[in-house]
């Protein structure tokens, strides 16, 4: 049993928030204990230990009252974040409307797609100058001026609570900016503080180092150290030169780190989203990603934030290999008890796959090699965020289908980032490496998906057919069992922005391209027309609406795949009791047939004609073949 459930079955005894508190620091201790020396060796590190312990009480009476509360209600109700009634989106609040102020506008736009559940780009303060979109940070804590104010922070948190809309927020755990507070005082000379940086005298140590470690930016950040004239040392930045990689292996980082966290909490966030967190240890001879130590160090986070504060839960920002991503909910002891949440990266790369292939080989050879989860943790599933799109699939699988991975990765890349003519995506090559032919791909969905070539060549066909794959992968994310995020901008099939190519500090990054404004232009005309942009948004409200109403949308473990004998179909079921949800989805740009008698052999299926949620209708069973048009989807209940 993982300690989270254990806190919940402990919470329904009448105690108060004290008692209950003092029970979970009991029940979490010998794992707490164990993590910690795992990490910090018992004979040199007893007093660390015994900071740790006089550290969680404190934090917790410094917690907030309605916090308090609000953390034993949600052990009671069991585990919240796998709802079938949450939706999510991802935005930059100064893209969206302005500031933190604007953003509590929203709420009632929120509420009319059906949102609930937010994730806001870094809005702590950062170097005026180049921060990485935020991730450099030179405050956990403090709002960065330009968003507004804590207090404005606490307003919207507190009308988030009233409205139902959950919040999340980054806690960049690798690394700070040079210009945090820490670094500012290792760069005069304070020995305290550069002992939580990786910092040398010379380049014999870095040098071993880099031996193994890769390069995160090679284009514009090559190599993992840089020199700091002020301090004359050098100083580990695997990320950007300003973003100073911190040395947990110093246990003092971590009890301040788990200060930050707990009082980034305090705030009223729900879900912290734990930024680059595979990169947390570093070690000589390794790439210093994915290491046991990082998932001893993440487990023990985890523990003493759900003593202090366990209405919040973790997010592992994780983009890795398909088969490590799971290995952040927990192995072995500590299954369960890493992150809660974890991004369903695979899912997200896989689908731009089938896109461009229009097959689903991949996709289900891929997918059936990622080890089952955890019962108590869940995916957030998305096609599109502030990010790049990595290519990062297992080779082998790729030759198993009879494709040369390198070859295949650059068919991808000709195809999203307009090195083919026929090709309907619009995106653009990022962190091309010529030496390794590796990239990435920048955009936003509906300009990968072709509705901005649709509309610059009138092209009518191609205009409908992207507006049903932008549908289509949608619905996929809302379907699949976990957290659906979209991102702001895709509810209304927002395009490129280009307009970053004429901003200093940002030129330099593809990714701006998939970073727009909210165009409020259009979505206040979204009733009173007929274009792509209203087809799409109320496709989206729709479904979402249609997920909220549908118990077997919450995710409890009851995903299967399912094979249609055709190339082309993606399918999945979603299984509850008697009945069940059968997702079909086609790939292709032509109608595609599947054989309607293995629908049938599922028990819910077998009498009647099943209902599809989406267009409403019942779906005739007594042909001996069912057909899909291009890019449809299916979602079948029994009627």
């Amino acid at each position: 049993m993982n300690q989270a459930k254990l806190h919940r079955l402990l919470s329904q005894k009448e105690k108060n928030d004290r008692e209950q508190f003092d029970q979970r620091l009991a029940t979490n201790l010998t794992l707490i204990q164990k993590q910690f020396f795992s990490l910090y060796p018992e004979e040199q590190h007893e007093k660390h230990i015994q900071k740790l312990l006089k550290l969680l009480p404190k934090l917790f009476l410094e917690r907030p009252e309605a916090l308090r509360k609000q953390d034993l209600k949600r052990l009671q109700s069991g585990n919240w974040y796998q709802s079938e009634k949450l939706m999510g989106m991802q935005l930059y609040v100064e893209h969206f409307n302005k500031d933190l102020k604007g953003l509590k506008e929203k709420i009632p736009y929120f509420k009319k797609l059906g949102v609930n559940f937010l994730h806001l780009m870094p809005i702590t303060k950062r170097p005026a100058g180049e921060s990485d979109g935020g991730y450099a940070v030179n405050s956990y804590l403090e709002v960065d001026r330009k968003y507004g104010s804590k207090e404005d922070l606490l307003e919207l948190t507190t009308a988030f609570r009233k409205n139902g809309i959950y919040l999340m927020l980054d806690f960049v755990v690798n690394h700070t900016s040079n210009e945090f507070s820490w670094a500012k005082k290792a760069k005069k000379g304070d020995k305290k503080y550069q002992g939580y940086y990786y910092t040398y005298e010379d380049l014999t140590i870095p040098a071993e180092f880099e031996k193994t470690l890769p390069e995160v930016f090679p284009e514009t950040s090559p190599g993992n150290f840089t020199y700091i004239p002020e301090m004359e040392k050098w100083v580990m930045t695997v990320f950007n030169s300003y973003q100073w990689d911190l040395n947990y292996t110093n246990p003092q980082v971590f009890l301040e780190m788990l200060t930050n966290l707990v009082k980034l909490t305090d705030m009223g966030v729900d879900v912290v989203r734990f930024d680059a967190l595979a990169f947390l240890w570093k070690k000589i001879g390794t790439i210093s990603q994915n290491l046991p130590e990082a998932h001893n160090l993440i487990s023990l986070f985890r523990m003493c934030l759900q003593v202090v504060a366990p209405g919040s839960i973790l997010l592992a920002e994780a983009i890795v290999a398909p088969t490590d991503i799971v290995k952040y909910f927990g192995e072995e002891e500590k299954k369960g008890n890493e992150c809660e949440v974890a991004y369903n990266a695979s899912l997200m790369a896989l689908l731009w796959n089938s896109i461009a292939t229009k097959k689903t080989q991949l996709l289900y050879k891929s997918l059936m090699h990622v080890p089952s989860k955890p019962k108590d943790c869940t995916w957030i599933n998305y096609i599109r965020c502030h990010d790049d799109i990595g290519l990062g699939y297992e080779n082998h699988l790729i030759q198993e289908l009879g494709w040369n991975p390198e070859m295949h990765r650059k068919f991808l890349l000709d195809y999203y980032c307009q090195r083919l003519d026929w090709s309907p995506a619009m995106g653009m090559l990022f962190m091309y490496n010529p030496k390794t032919g590796d990239g990435r791909i920048t955009g936003s969905a509906a300009s990968l998906l072709g509705l901005e070539k649709a509309i610059k060549t009138k092209d009518e066909d191609l205009l409908e057919s992207s507006v049903r794959k932008i549908i289509m992968l949608h619905g996929i994310t809302l379907a699949f069992g976990g957290i659906p995020l979209i991102y702001a901008g895709d509810e209304i099939g927002t395009l490129n922005d280009y307009s970053f190519q004429n901003d200093v500090s940002k030129k330099g990054d593809g990714r701006w391209v998939n970073r727009p404004m909210q165009d409020w232009e259009t979505i206040s005309s979204l009733a009173n027309q007929d274009s792509p942009q209203s087809t799409i948004f109320h496709a989206l409200q729709q479904l979402i609406q249609i997920r909220k109403g549908n118990s077997v949308f919450a995710d409890h473990n009851n995903l299967q795949l399912c094979h249609t004998g055709n190339d082309h179909i993606f399918s999945f079921e979603r299984t509850q009791g008697q009945n069940g949800l059968l997702v079909i989805c086609n790939f292709d740009e032509n109608p595609q047939v599947i054989d309607s008698s293995w629908v049938k052999k599922l028990g819910y299926f077998s009498k009647g004609e099943p209902l599809d949620l989406v267009s409403g209708e019942k779906v005739g069973m007594n042909s001996a073949l069912l057909e899909l048009m291009p890019y449809q989807m299916l979602w079948l209940m029994k009627s």
